[in-house]
């Protein structure tokens, strides 16, 4: 049992909330994670996605009243959102009998729809937390086996595979299984075969600015089509779009987002990458390794902190920008896949607009020093450590 950060961060949240919401996109070990919780305290755990679990909640008031001793944990909540409105009941009324913490612990696939379902009744009552995929900190952080998370993701079932045939055989079911099951609970019914050309097209232009039109040239749809259909894969949390830092600095700025497929070994599954060989030799390596640096330093950093790049049409660039909440400073991260932390003119010309108050070189090493006056190398775990122990 690989132990995860999250388990601590969601304790504290139920010790001092009546529900929490653990948000992450499926398979990513949240249920897991959350019979573990009910291991060190009463609970009641309901699958929603159990007809039987399910029809325990006709009446939802009188069933879930008898258990408001007991930390209740309601699995796939999109099933039944109508259980919003009788969570808010419940946990007012157990307020006045002394119940104000621990109550409800709400597990889901998909933020935009969580959000909003619960942001309609519980506002004050709920804590989100984010899951994600495992991250750097919580496996074995040297050599191999960072290598092996990069090139099989972070899903659990994929990266502790017996090996990667078996890894890139999970990551395939798992994207048949979204597109043929989970998205249409979510959205408008889309085509399995467009959104997986879609999802192949986002993969293939990992890292890079979004270009709707292109896109739907592409697929043959409309852009706003395939800008519906992006929102929808972000909402469920298999996709990032990457804003772009506004700064009133007199510069011609980039306004297009960049988009990257959040889960590196989906980004190699989507593209037919089985292993390290087969990634070595693609043009998609150092998008990949981008994508999967950023991944794990957005998993660590405090919550509120604003991610975004910088790049002009002059050609001053930043892969990673972060504004981090309650300090009036901002960190430049670049990013090179290889074992030289040579970054370009293009980072210190960015440098010199933002004059960010901590500068880093992310690369492939894990030696760690200045590169210029102000800059410094740095591997992925250090700089994992270091934003997380920001706040």
């Amino acid at each position: 049992m690989i132990e995860r950060h999250v388990y601590q961060i969601v304790q504290d949240a139920l010790d001092r909330q009546a529900a929490v919401a653990l948000i992450g996109p499926r398979q990513v070990g949240k249920t897991t994670l959350a019979l573990e919780i009910a291991e060190a305290r009463p609970s009641l755990y309901l699958d929603l996605e159990s007809r039987d679990d399910r029809d325990k909640l006709a009446d939802p008031a009188l069933f879930l009243k008898q258990y408001e001793d007991r930390l209740v944990i309601l699995d796939e909540i999109h099933r039944t959102p109508e259980l919003f409105q009788t969570l808010r009941g419940l946990i007012d009324a157990g307020r006045r009998k002394g119940h104000r913490t621990g109550r409800f612990l709400i597990l889901g696939s998909a933020s935009i729809e969580l959000l909003r379902q619960s942001g309609e009744s519980l506002a004050g009552r709920i804590e989100y937390v984010d899951m994600g995929p495992f991250n750097v900190l919580e496996v074995a952080n040297k050599g191999k086996t960072l290598d092996k998370l990069w090139i099989r993701g972070g899903f659990p079932d994929s990266f502790l595979a017996r090996n990667d045939v078996d890894s890139l055989k999970f990551r395939k079911n798992f994207i048949r299984t979204y597109l043929e099951r989970d998205v249409p609970q979510f959205g408008p019914r889309i085509p399995a075969e467009t959104l997986e050309r879609l999802w192949t097209m986002l993969a293939h232009g990992q890292g890079t600015l979004l270009n709707a039109s292109r896109l739907a040239s592409g697929l043959s749809v409309s852009a706003p089509t395939v800008t519906s259909y992006i929102d929808l894969l972000v909402d469920l949390l298999l996709v990032r779009r990457l804003r772009p830092l506004h700064a009133n600095i007199g510069k011609r700025l980039v306004k297009s987002p960049k988009i990257y497929v959040r889960d590196s070994g989906l980004v190699h599954a989507l593209l037919g990458i089985e292993d390290y060989n087969e990634l070595a030799g693609h043009p998609v390596v150092g998008p990949s390794w981008e994508g999967f640096v950023i991944e794990n330093l957005l998993a660590a950093v405090p919550s509120r902190t604003t991610a975004s790049f910088y790049r002009t049409a002059a050609g001053a660039e930043v892969d990673l920008v972060l504004e981090f909440p309650g300090r009036a400073e901002i960190w430049a991260i670049e990013i090179k896949r290889g074992l030289a932390a040579r970054p370009a003119r293009g980072f210190y010309n960015a440098r010199e607009d933002i004059q960010p108050a901590r500068s880093f070189v992310v690369y492939a090493g894990e030696e760690r020093y200045p590169v210029t006056e102000g800059v410094e190398a740095i591997g992925i775990t250090d700089m994992v450590r270091e934003v997380s122990r920001v706040g």
